[in-house]
């Protein structure tokens, strides 16, 4: 399973460790990734999604999951995600015709 969120995108980076002589070795830099279960207020349903603490922030702060994924490019989003909003948009055009 690769370490990426799979609500913003966000995945591993390289960088350097730098000893106090100034000798320079690689190093990768991790999310922290989390297994969480957000709920969908418009659908009525939870999902279980593996999540960085920083994605958790954003997706609160953007008013839950239903908004997050609305606002945010399918590039970034994991097969599991665009499936979710795929739903949100079907259950928006229902909701929009009756």
């Amino acid at each position: 399973m690769s370490r990426i969120c799979e609500l913003t995108g966000k995945g591993r980076q390289t960088g350097h460790n730098v000893s106090h002589a100034n000798n320079k070795t690689k190093r990768v830099f991790l999310p922290n990734l989390q297994n969480v279960t957000l709920m969908s207020e418009k659908l009525g349903t939870s999902h279980k999604f593996r999540v960085s603490t920083h994605g958790l922030r954003s997706v609160e702060h953007n008013g839950g999951l239903d908004n997050w994924l609305m606002k945010t490019r399918d590039e970034k989003l994991s097969n599991r995600a665009q499936k979710v909003k795929r739903e949100l948009k079907k259950a928006a055009k229902e909701a929009a015709a009756a």
